[in-house]
């Protein structure tokens, strides 16, 4: 526990437990036999055999539902039987788990006692089954009907004293309908102030993509995979965090192709892989995935990619005109010239400092990109989450750029999304900065005026809340509380609220750590049948490569008094609107062809979507980069000229970044080991350089107290958390890295990307001390 703790008897934090953790052996393939016995153990443990036979049997198929997990997209044309990866067969277990939290739970349960409980402890209660209330100065939830607690919500929503006094926020996994139907609410109710996940990953992305080649989304298809011949992963780790990745980097690696990670840690997904549908080799010692391993240090990557640029640069000008495609710089490309000039003067003293990569084998990786005639660079959050990350992003597309590899087969951009429709909600508008174009289209479709002032990101919403300016806070899934930096600030922010409000499927941390009113609305999950007065519905979602498809739920729903997201967003606008509507909800949510008919008049690239979405497999968004098109200011893919920056460390700092656990998916905790990376039976760790351990005289398995360091105008803002078990690894010096969400209590709430204002969640100074704690681990 930090030393500002939750006002109350109520804990923001998760307990400490460390008695338990064992630091051992790293397995050193990834998925194979290990992942199949984890899926089985865990479809065993959660829903059961049958059950979780027949949830799995549907998963990722054309007939049958979106994972929950990330945005990896499916096969366009051949699926096996079993589309799925560890991590994706752990998220339907979760969801279709045969237990159940009754209305009797809360009463046997406070709040309170509740927050002394581990995040892995509340998900595996079970899934809810009825509205909760948690009322004024109330210590225990109680069950409402959804009359009541549409009641609540409506009442508190129209005594506020202007609609910017309501924060409605979303969840990456909320259903195309469910969103749009979401923002339409929240601006006919006269708010812009829709902030999402997306704020906290790949914010970055989109502001360094738009301006750069009109178009926030990644570029390639699956189909490019198979015909790159170097492929970049920067900062992404995907074993664990898009494990189906790992198919089709093996074949690309089984023809030949040049995989290169770019990654302060050598993650065991990037090393060896093993195809659990490959029954011959999982005796085997698996496939090589990546031929170079570039492990930058934390905020290295910046440096790094300056230098393989001069590299280029400075060989065209040994051989002009063989080494950058000029061809496509003089039909497609703008800012050349400037960008060229900038690029030449960075020192290599610099690059190598703040990269920490040599120049030489700078050189190496900037031969294999010279001699590339299909590239295609990944990233996922190691890249978003600094201060420059805008920058950064834009130095991997001025490369990109200096190949000519956009608009032709094999090459382009792919950001890699970590949940499975976040890419999809903010096509349907979840976005405090939609554009006129967008609210035009809106107001000509359902005759109202929405608002024009932009509204609140998660950062800003957490600010509005601790002044007083936010009152009411709206969840659409997610765990907002945890998923957030700041941990401890941002509870005191929302207990300011007079009503927080979580539409769930399982409990977490969010709804103990609540404003003055709680309310816990309970929701179909995507497995499961979706039964309306027209019949029973599918859904629509969109993966990191444009392609928008159906997802139909099977299974019987957890409990008969769950309502669909988007019914509940109609029931919450008919209570809140009233006759001040214009907009036919309930008819809308009877049916959902009629809301994919309202999102085809709104939105380009949707006219026929009730057809094209039938169709099997789905179809693709217009991509206009894709095809060498920029809708940019100038109409070309432009060339950024950004100075080089990184962070400068005192003797004793350290640059901490914080990572997901293989066992985790986003804030939700599968179970308590790392295998890939040797961690066991618990999550509070931080891995530590094996030199800087011995040269400060810390013991694997110590535990130190972390404190994070942040300059601000009036001083250096300090915030500790207690007992992180120091285990060994491979990263670089002065380098850190922690699970989250234990580690978010650290991150300064104000330290965020230029542009993007995403959190820093990769560029935390800290400082470790032995801890007072008794604990420790083997």
């Amino acid at each position: 526990m930090t030393k500002d703790s939750f006002i109350g008897t109520r804990h923001a934090q998760p307990p400490i437990e460390t008695e338990a953790i064992h630091i051992g052996e790293r397995v050193e393939v990834a998925a194979g036999a290990g992942a199949i016995a984890e899926t089985l153990q865990y479809t065993l443990e959660e829903p059961g055999l049958l059950r979780g036979a027949a949830a799995l049997y549907r998963l990722n198929q054309f007939d049958g539902y979106d994972c929950p997990g990330c945005a990896w997209p499916d096969p366009d044309e051949h699926r096996s039987a079993n589309e799925y990866c560890e991590n994706g067969a752990k998220a339907i277990a979760e969801e279709a788990t045969s237990k159940r939290i009754a209305p009797d739970f809360f009463h046997a349960w406070s709040v309170a006692d509740l927050t002394k409980q581990s995040d892995f402890w509340l998900g595996k209660q079970g899934r809810l089954t009825a509205p909760m209330y948690l009322p004024t100065d109330g210590s225990h939830y109680q069950e409402v009907t959804w009359e009541k607690a549409f009641s609540i919500l409506a009442r508190e929503l129209n005594t506020l004293p202007n609609p910017n006094a309501a924060i409605f926020y979303t969840s990456g996994r909320t259903s195309n309908e469910a969103a749009f139907l979401y923002q339409l609410f929240a601006r006919e109710f006269g708010t812009n102030n829709l902030p999402d996940c997306s704020n906290m990953c790949h914010e970055s992305s989109g502001a360094a993509l738009i301006p750069t080649i009109g178009v926030g989304k990644g570029t390639v298809t699956l189909q490019d995979f198979e015909l790159a011949d170097t492929i970049l992963i920067i900062g992404q780790n995907p074993g664990t965090n898009h494990p189906r990745m790992l198919t089709h980097l093996q074949a690309a690696a089984r023809r030949g192709a040049k995989i290169i990670s770019v990654n302060p840690l050598r993650e065991t997904g990037m090393v060896r892989f093993q195809h659990p549908q490959e029954t011959l080799h999982l005796l085997g010692r698996g496939t090589p995935i990546a031929n170079r391993f570039v492990q930058v240090r934390i905020n290295g990557d910046l440096a790094f990619f300056k230098g393989i640029i001069r590299e280029i640069l400075e060989e065209e000008a040994r051989r002009p005109g063989e080494v950058v495609n000029h061809a496509f710089l003089r039909e497609h490309t703008q800012g050349f010239e400037d960008f060229r000039q900038q690029a030449l003067h960075v020192s290599w003293d610099e690059i190598e400092e703040l990269s920490g990569i040599a120049h030489a084998e700078i050189r190496e990786i900037a031969q294999i990109a010279m001699r590339s005639k299909a590239m295609i660079a990944c990233w996922a959050m190691g890249l978003t989450q600094h201060k420059n990350s805008v920058a950064t992003i834009q130095e991997v597309l001025n490369l990109l750029l200096l190949g000519g590899h956009l608009g032709r087969p094999g090459a382009g951009v792919c950001p890699v999304r970590g949940h499975s429709n976040v890419q999809g909600d903010r096509t349907m508008g979840i976005w405090e900065k939609m554009p006129d174009s967008f609210l035009d289209s809106l107001r000509n479709a359902f005759g109202f005026e929405p608002p024009r002032q932009h509204g609140w990101d998660v950062v800003q919403s957490i600010h509005a809340m601790e002044h007083g300016d936010a009152k009411v806070f709206f969840g659409m899934g997610g765990n907002f509380l945890s998923a957030t930096p700041d941990t401890e600030r941002t509870a005191r922010a929302l207990a300011r609220c007079n009503l927080t409000v979580q539409v769930s499927t399982k409990l977490n941390r969010a709804h103990f750590i609540t404003g003055r009113q709680a309310l816990i609305l309970p929701c179909l999950g995507r497995t499961e049948r979706d039964a309306q007065p027209a019949g029973p519905q599918f859904v629509s979602v969109e993966n990191s490569m444009g392609i928008v498809h159906s997802s139909r739920g099977r299974l019987q729903p957890a409990s008969p008094n769950l309502l669909s997201e988007p019914k509940i967003v109609a029931r919450m606008a008919v209570a809140t609107l009233g006759s001040r509507s214009r907009v036919p909800w309930q008819w809308l949510t009877e049916d959902y062809d009629r809301i994919r008919s309202a999102i085809a008049k709104v939105i380009p690239g949707f006219e026929d979507y009730n057809q094209k979405v039938r169709q099997r497999g789905g179809f693709y968004l217009p991509n206009g980069a894709r095809e060498n098109t920029y809708a940019t200011a100038t109409g070309r893919a432009n060339f950024s000229a950004n100075p080089l920056t990184g962070v400068h460390l005192e003797p004793d700092q350290f640059l901490m970044m914080t990572i997901r656990s293989h066992d985790q998916y986003n804030t939700t905790i599968y179970g308590l080991d790392d295998r890939y990376r040797g961690i066991y039976n618990g999550r509070r760790v931080v891995f530590l350089n094996p030199e800087d351990m011995r040269e400060h005289g810390w013991q694997q398995g110590q535990p130190l107290d972390i404190t994070s360091h942040f300059v601000t105008a009036a001083g250096v803002e300090q915030r500790t958390a207690a007992s992180f078990l120091a285990a060994p690894y491979d990263i670089p010096r002065h380098c850190a890295a922690t699970y989250f969400p234990e580690a978010n209590v650290l991150i300064p709430l104000d330290s965020v990307a230029e542009k993007s204002n995403t959190p820093t969640s990769k560029s935390v100074v800290v400082t470790f001390a032995p801890s007072t704690a008794s604990s420790g681990a083997a």
